[in-house]
């Protein structure tokens, strides 16, 4: 039984412990002649809560644990020969996991039996060829060891599952049915149910700060590990980026927030002014016909996929710069470049700065407007003097959204700026970010044991450190100008 499906039981569940709640308050009301504490819904969602709650709980929890403590129990089992020199034990654990997933798809299929596949051994002459018919790739010969490994890993998980399966229909079962024979009349529903619902709304507003939590511990101690390997001092102050897996890198960080910074600089440079007078001419200026149509068709912008704006500055934007200005002029001969990547990643931009300005100047009280207008003061004035400071807080953070959305960009710099790192001045010269080189950096089969792999740790903890101090700087200008008009 998989998760959906056990999660859709407890679903169930629920919907009948709060029909069967309501309907037990109803009846014992009627019953002793009284009348309910709370409404009838109160006592429905008071089962239907301690129905749903602690068994999807138990749940979540059993799914997060299960895969760390199978993989501790069979990878113990698995001897040190069958680890490849220089290798990793976690990389033969990968193998294990796509062998018992390929056998469960050969039973699945009706390839194998349960009792073919408990005889079957590392030694049988088509086994990766009846791996690779259910779409599991081995890049070799499955060793003996592995194979009984994998065997033992689906064996564990399958029973794993039954018992998870098991025990969250009891608890739902069970707390419902506690819940159940909680319910009378002079019961405080609609208190237990607050309290209860509550407590959820704290959670979930929990899970946001220790999201944020887990992300930075776990890039600091990356990054911690990767500073024990590599100097700190050539990573912050080298200027040359030039990693290689087979040892003697340069890892300097300096020409990739070069091209962060500069990239995204290019990108607000269009977007923010853009962006602003789309916004003050919505707000200000156009009839609600107009305004109804070109808000919904900007923010179209927002919705189009980055690989698209990737693929419009790679073929459209980057061959034009290329062939009308970059090469008349002698400044570079390369589709790929500083001002293609900004330029597209400015119009991705536009409807994240010009959508949430416009609804914070709309928010201003007319009441400012109207005070300007009995001043004297004309419309452009009033916008200036008065709209615009009032509005200021609002569209620091508009701004502050489309310059974390430029620097956290990928996609659009791969295809429009190229992967050059190199500290320059011309626009037109191929650069690269910090979030393309972590991309690069763990891509494809790598080990998190070398200097060349955690070094995108080191990238991404420092990126969030500039980012950090952006959001710093950023209330700073709101605070200090909002004080204005406190």
């Amino acid at each position: 039984m998989t998760p959906g499906i056990l999660a859709i039981i407890v679903l169930v569940l629920t919907v009948a412990g709060y029909f069967l709640g309501r309907q037990r308050a109803l009846a014992l009301a009627k019953r002793e002649g009284v009348r309910l504490h709370s409404l009838p819904s109160h006592y429905g969602q008071a089962v239907a809560l301690f129905t749903a709650v602690p068994a999807l709980l138990l749940m979540g929890a059993w799914l997060f644990l299960q895969p760390l403590l199978l993989e501790n129990q069979v990878s113990s089992q698995i001897p040190d020969s069958v680890i490849p020199e220089g290798g990793a034990r976690s990389l033969v654990m990968a193998d294990v996991r796509r062998i018992a997933d390929g056998m469960d798809r050969l039973v699945g299929s009706g390839g194998l039996n349960e009792d073919d596949l408990s005889s079957m051994r590392a030694d049988f002459s088509n086994i990766r060829g009846r791996l690779a018919e259910v779409g599991v790739a081995l890049g070799s010969d499955v060793e003996p060891a592995v194979f009984e490994a994998a065997k033992s890993y689906r064996s564990i998980a399958g029973t794993s599952t039954l018992l998870r399966n098991i025990t969250v229909i009891a608890v739902a079962l069970g707390f419902g049915f506690l819940a159940w024979r909680q319910v009378r009349p002079a019961m405080r529903a609609r208190n237990v149910s607050e309290t209860f619902i509550r407590s959820l709304l704290i959670g979930s507003s929990l899970v946001a700060i220790l999201t944020t939590f887990g992300i930075v511990t776990s890039l600091l101690f990356e990054t911690i590990h990767f500073f024990r390997l590599y100097p700190a001092s050539e990573f912050f102050f080298s200027t040359v980026w030039n990693p290689q897996f087979r040892g003697g890198s340069d890892l300097g960080i300096l020409p990739l927030l070069w091209g962060t910074f500069y990239v995204s600089f290019v990108a607000l440079l269009l977007a923010v002014p853009i962006g602003l007078m789309i916004a003050i001419y919505l707000a200000e200026y156009s009839g609600k016909a107009l305004r109804s149509f070109a808000k919904p068709a900007i923010e179209i912008l927002a919705g189009i996929p980055t690989i698209v704006y990737g693929l419009f500055a790679l073929i459209t934007v980057g061959p034009f710069l290329r062939d009308w200005i970059a090469q008349p002029l002698g400044l570079g001969s390369s589709s790929s470049s500083v001002l293609t990547a900004g330029l597209v990643m400015g119009i991705m931009l536009i409807p994240f700065v010009s959508s949430l300005s416009d609804d914070v100047i709309n928010a201003v009280p007319q009441a400012m407007r109207d005070g300007s207008y009995g001043l004297g003061a004309t419309q452009s004035e009033t916008i200036r003097k008065v709209i615009m400071p009032a509005a200021l807080p609002g569209i620091v953070g508009a701004i502050l959204l489309a310059a974390s959305r430029a620097i956290g960009e990928t996609m659009i710099v791969v295809m429009g700026a190229g992967a050059a790192a190199r500290l320059g001045l011309n626009p037109l010269e191929a650069m690269t970010t910090v979030t393309v080189k972590i991309v690069s950096q763990l891509t494809g089969d790598t080990e998190f044991a070398s200097p060349e792999t955690l070094v995108a740790f080191a990238l991404g903890l420092t990126l969030f450190v500039f980012t950090l101090g952006l959001n710093i700087l950023a209330l700073y200008i709101v605070r200090k100008y909002r004080e204005q008009y406190e």
